[in-house]
């Protein structure tokens, strides 16, 4: 099995990953919005819309 982030050999304390290194980069990744889970809630959707279009509106 290879590590998902850099592709080396993954080691057995770190799995699914090479090291602590890349076991972080992934969890940056989360934390960032890089990895999401779609939902199929459309109460969800529309907020999320509505999130974009605050983020655009100019500030006076």
């Amino acid at each position: 099995m290879s590590c998902p982030i850099c592709s080396k050999e993954t080691v057995k304390a770190y799995r699914p990953f090479c090291s602590k290194r890349c076991a972080d980069v992934d969890l940056g990744k989360w934390f960032s919005g890089d990895y999401a889970v779609p939902s199929e809630d459309p109460e969800e959707a529309v907020e999320a819309l509505e999130a974009l279009a605050a983020r655009e509106e100019p500030l006076h």
